[in-house]
């Protein structure tokens, strides 16, 4: 963890810019973090000790500015900051380090495979993962374990993530319409947890099939001589 001197006079998350303003040149930078969060809130919803952040930037010296990775997960802090919603994260408030950082590749590299995968090691963040959706013949998903003061690729899809006790990988599925390849949490077992669209289709399904059973026992009633009315 870094250190910071207690006397200084260091800025609050209040008097920082909570990014670096700079547009995505790809829409995928939001709605894949937008998924791993909404995901991760019903998967959490009892637990108030984690924080996701999506394009938020991380102080982590008072006379830099701050690294803005398109999503991070940390542990142990308060999901919500003085009952609001953070302006930006501050390492000298928060006194934790993101976990995990997860950059999407745009068309235009903005140092993922070399300075910001440096400055993510640097600060000793145990996660890094990269998802390169424009790449055909390498793998698309990268997540690397700070092991050493190095980042070492983790080979799989999900790969387990054993301090934050969730998997994360990539497969096929439809979020906000849209049917593509979209990123996702899994239990231990590698079964990923569904999308709120997913668990309202299913359920749904599962109405539609209790109602067809319903149906089906009625007129078998009927068939037999019983009217079903007389049995409620």
């Amino acid at each position: 963890m870094l250190e910071y001197d207690p006397s200084a006079r260091l800025p609050s998350s209040k008097e920082l810019p909570d990014s670096d303003d700079t547009p995505v040149d790809n829409q995928l930078q939001r709605s894949i973090p937008d998924l791993l969060r909404t995901i991760l809130a019903r998967a959490w919803a009892d637990r108030m000790d984690w924080f996701f952040g999506i394009r938020m930037g991380i102080y982590y010296d008072p006379n830099l500015p701050a690294i803005v990775p398109d999503g991070f997960l940390s542990l142990g802090v308060e999901r919500f900051y003085d009952e609001n919603l953070r302006p930006s994260y501050v390492l000298w408030e928060e006194k934790k380090l993101p976990i995990l950082v997860l950059e999407v590749v745009s068309q235009t590299y903005r140092g993922e495979y070399s300075t910001k995968k440096a400055e993510y090691a640097r600060l000793g963040i145990l996660y890094y993962v990269v998802y390169n959706p424009f790449r055909r013949r390498k793998s698309r998903l990268e997540v690397y374990k700070l092991i050493n003061n190095v980042y070492e690729f983790q080979n799989g899809n999900p790969v387990w993530l054993t301090e934050i006790g969730l998997g994360i990988g990539i497969e096929r599925g439809t979020y906000l319409g849209i049917p593509r390849e979209w990123m996702y949490w899994y239990n231990q077992q590698g079964q990923r947890f569904l999308t709120p669209e997913e668990k309202e289709k299913l359920a749904e399904q599962k109405a539609q099939q209790a109602e067809q059973e319903t149906q089906l026992l009625r007129e078998r009633l009927r068939s037999l001589g019983v009217d079903p009315d007389s049995l409620s």
